[in-house]
């Protein structure tokens, strides 16, 4: 059985059980089992009647909601491949990634976005916004069949697109099937055994193969998934939902951490002094540093002020699950501190999300857990990680020259730079692509460079790029509101201790963030180092000609 007619299955095996929540307003909207069946339903058959035929690729185009899932399912079990896209992204992104697919068909979110597209693109596809698809009720439609066979392409989601233009991953139903296959046993590690559905929080887009792995995950097993819609009301909608875990990017928690760190300080007294003294005896056990002392205090931080920041944060969470990048080590102590584990996942977006999981039990701060059952990874030249198994991608859409740059021998190349414990954990370093190489030959990850300056510096700061390919030593560029007094501490509170090649020696200020819409970021938030590079070219020639190493 493939994860769709899996998901079907279980759908009409629960009718009245509530499965997919979106808060809107303050308010819970909800759709039960039978009624998304019912929505699965009713897009197929408007899909049938707009003449939209198996192997055809339908864009996928709007923010979460139950109305995606739905559209989503309906156009994998008629055989129709997804093109999921990101509404933030520019219109002519946009209409580039549908030319390149092929799209035939357009489902939308809005109307704004669907005149966007059609200005962008004189000779688009129909596009239907979703109130249209959903307009009439259809009971026509059988659910039950699925005719699709696990080399079939369930989807096209393209690559961020960091340097050059993004390419088109094809996942297969069998790459899917069996992902989810890994997931829920993750989960059901974590969960134990379980009476109720899991309670789950979700905010990232559902485009993004990871958070896209998630919703079906929750589809494949009792779970009751709550919607964000609205990212500026995050902590009250995440209240209202009570979860026991959500998928996170790493910005989220160190936003988290800080956000509660920043409250204590600014309410001093008792209570921040406790916090400190807990915190110092906690980090201290961690490093095998404990003190006299310390379990003192950590039972009397415990007891008054960490319980109480989880409480605070999800009194039901177990876990939280943080993916997209690698998590600072300190931020997933601070939340273990507090009695809420993070759980890392290691993945791109050609090995369906996901690579490695942590052990719910067995959890090593700092690295990413140990390679998922079935999958293969090991260290090829220049320590990149390299990965076998049935989560690898079949290719890049229309790009045979790009996939073979890539699989060689049956081996996915990653492009990212790791390690390995003998636990078998793994640790990502950074993109291979990233290394900055000096005039002195010294090769240089830049990512955790990065990671140190931004963690010294105040929150009021957005980004820290580390530059220098070519040059006699390291520059960076921040961004945000920080005075250069604060950006010359935090530098050098992280050149102490460097090896010479690895200290920063320069360093420019610009107090616009970079972001999507200013095209410096992709849409999943990653850097676009060589954009960045070319628009401060000035700035950084600047930092070299006033600056010797």
């Amino acid at each position: 059985m493939n994860f769709v007619e899996n998901i079907i299955h279980r759908l009409k095996k629960t009718p009245d059980r509530a499965v997919l929540q979106e808060v809107r307003d303050g308010k819970i909207v909800s759709a039960t089992c039978a009624e998304l069946l019912s929505r699965v339903q009713t897009a197929r058959a408007f899909l049938r009647a707009a003449g939209v035929k198996r192997g055809d690729r339908a864009a996928l185009l709007a923010n979460n909601s139950i109305n995606w899932a739905a559209i989503d399912l309906a156009l994998m079990a008629e055989g129709i491949i997804v093109v999921p896209l990101y509404a933030r992204q520019a219109p002519q992104e946009l209409v580039g990634m549908m030319k390149d697919a092929g799209v035939s068909f357009v489902c939308c979110g809005d109307d704004n976005l669907r005149q966007a597209i059609a200005d962008a693109w004189a000779d688009a596809p129909p596009a239907r916004l979703f109130d249209e698809i959903f307009v009439h009720r259809s009971d026509s439609i059988a659910i039950d069949d699925a005719p699709i066979a696990d080399e079939d392409p369930a989807t096209i989601i393209y690559t961020s697109g960091t340097s050059g233009e993004p390419k088109g991953v094809i996942l297969n139903i069998g790459n899917v099937t069996y992902m989810l296959g890994c997931t829920n046993a993750r989960l059901d590690l974590l969960m134990g055994a379980r009476q109720q559905p899991d309670v789950v929080f979700h905010y990232l887009p559902f485009c993004f193969a990871g958070s896209w792995i998630l919703l079906l995950t929750c589809l494949s097993r009792d779970s009751l998934l709550t919607m964000s819609t609205d990212l500026n009301k995050l902590v009250d909608e995440m209240k209202l939902a009570a979860p026991n875990y959500f998928l996170n990017v790493p910005a989220l928690l160190e936003r988290v951490r800080s956000g509660v760190e920043d409250q204590l300080s600014k309410k001093g007294g008792f209570a921040h002094s406790l916090y400190q003294k807990g915190k110092a005896a906690w980090f201290r056990e961690q490093n095998g540093e404990a003190r006299g002392m310390d379990s003192v205090w950590l039972a009397l931080a415990d007891k008054v002020v960490f319980k109480a920041i989880k409480k605070k944060l999800g009194p039901n969470l177990k876990a939280l699950i943080c993916g997209s990048a690698p998590l600072v080590k300190e931020t997933q102590l601070f939340f273990r501190m507090i009695g809420i584990p993070v759980l890392q996942v290691y993945g791109l977006t050609e090995t369906t999300a996901i690579c490695t999981m942590d052990h719910p039990h067995q959890v090593t701060p700092g690295r990413v857990g140990p390679a998922i059952p079935g999958i293969e990874m090991k260290l090829g030249e220049g320590d990149e990680i390299i990965v076998r198994g049935p989560n690898i991608f079949p290719g890049y859409w229309n790009r045979q020259q790009e996939t073979e740059r890539v699989i060689k021998n049956g081996w996915f190349h990653t492009g990212d730079q790791g390690e390995v414990d003998s636990s078998g954990n793994w640790s990502i370093i950074g993109r291979i692509k990233n290394l900055i190489i000096l005039s002195s030959g010294h090769n240089i990850a830049p990512e955790p460079i990065e990671e140190k300056v931004l963690k010294n510096l105040p929150a009021t700061a957005s980004q820290v790029v580390v530059v220098g390919n070519g040059r006699s030593f390291l520059s960076a560029i921040v961004t945000g509101d920080v005075t250069s007094e604060q950006a010359e501490r935090a530098i050098e509170a992280v050149n102490t201790g460097m090896p010479h090649y690895k200290c920063i020696r320069a360093f420019h200020i610009d107090r616009e963030p970079f972001s999507i819409e200013n095209g410096l970021l992709t849409a999943n938030g990653k850097l676009k180092r060589d954009l960045i590079a070319s628009r401060l070219q000035a700035e950084i020639e600047g930092l070299y000609r006033t600056k010797k190493a």
